[in-house]
């Protein structure tokens, strides 16, 4: 019996959990003027295309080590003498990359947001996460999740109080992704990865998230 009640707790939790996310995602997007429809669509559109990452080219890499993980052991790291010469494949992550760079096309075009307002809480997003993001052997470029998002929303209502939920949202998902993902392309080598997704892997939630977060906080 009490298996039975456990079980049952944690599936009421884990929708309720989801339940809270989904009103969060509602509140966010109305705020950004799209429908409830509209919603739906870029939500499931994000969460099935978090596992699809489309090639876009293939960078030389010159690994010196990887981290190597043994069954009841803690990581090491293995250096390689000499460093060994390989590639790997930069791709782009439909739910972290494709889909909030076309909404955030998209709010830009609505030309509701100054373009130097946008210069400057860009810059600074940017900045911020490219300070703040890390490499993690095996897995991509991760970042705090809440520093990001927290920043954005604060300029926009400091910079344009009438747009700040756009303003936030734009910066915040292209600052992500500029300063964590494509600002250190040039150090995908020590992650040890044959595909390095932008958007994906350790920044996705990172930018999903940034976008929502920054929205409700404007």
């Amino acid at each position: 019996m009490p298996v039975v009640t456990l079980v049952i707790f944690l599936v009421m939790s884990m929708l309720l959990v989801a339940m809270i996310q989904v009103q969060f995602f509602e509140i966010a997007f109305t705020k950004l003027g799209l429908t409830p429809h509209a919603t739906l669509m870029v939500l499931l559109g994000t969460l099935a295309g978090s596992g699809i990452n489309l090639p876009i080219f293939k960078m030389k890499t010159r690994e010196t080590g990887h981290l190597v993980t043994l069954p009841g052991r803690k990581p090491v790291w293995e250096l390689f003498q000499p460093a060994r010469e390989g590639s790997t494949v930069i791709a782009v992550n439909v739910g972290g990359c494709v889909i909030p760079v076309g909404l955030c096309l998209y709010f830009i075009s609505l030309q509701m947001v100054d373009p130097f307002k946008l210069g400057i809480a860009l810059t600074a997003v940017t900045a911020l996460s490219y300070r703040l993001s890390r490499p993690v052997p095996g897995v991509g470029f991760g970042m705090p999740l809440f520093v990001a998002p927290l920043v954005a929303a604060v300029l926009a209502l400091i910079l344009d109080s009438e747009h700040a939920a756009h303003l936030a949202y734009i910066a915040g998902v292209l600052g992500v992704l500029i300063g964590a993902d494509v600002l250190h392309l040039n150090d995908v080598g020590s992650l040890g990865v044959p595909v390095a997704s932008i958007g994906g892997a350790g920044t996705f939630d990172g930018i999903f998230m940034t976008g929502i977060i920054a929205v409700i906080l404007a």
